[in-house]
């Protein structure tokens, strides 16, 4: 959920990752995972990440959760 609008901040702020790894002193293979929703980070390390993004932990929240209510499951489709 997180991942996908993690990597298009990276990509936005013009880092790979191992440059936004090395800023906010993680490894590179975790923020591969993150990116592939593989694990979910704490709040210290989003923080982190997003310090070194540029952006509020709570704007990358937002747009988590914007992108999640865009995708409508086919489960949820049955009713209608």
């Amino acid at each position: 959920m997180i991942g996908q609008e993690l990597r298009k901040a990276r990509e936005a702020a013009g880092l790979t990752q191992e440059g936004l790894a090395f800023e906010a002193r993680l490894h590179r293979t975790y923020i591969s995972i993150l990116e592939r929703d593989l694990k979910s980070p704490t709040l210290e390390v989003l923080a982190r990440i997003c310090r070194v993004l540029g952006i509020r932990v709570s704007e990358l929240i937002r747009r988590a959760e914007s992108q999640k209510k865009a995708v409508v499951h086919p489960s949820r489709l049955r009713g209608r």
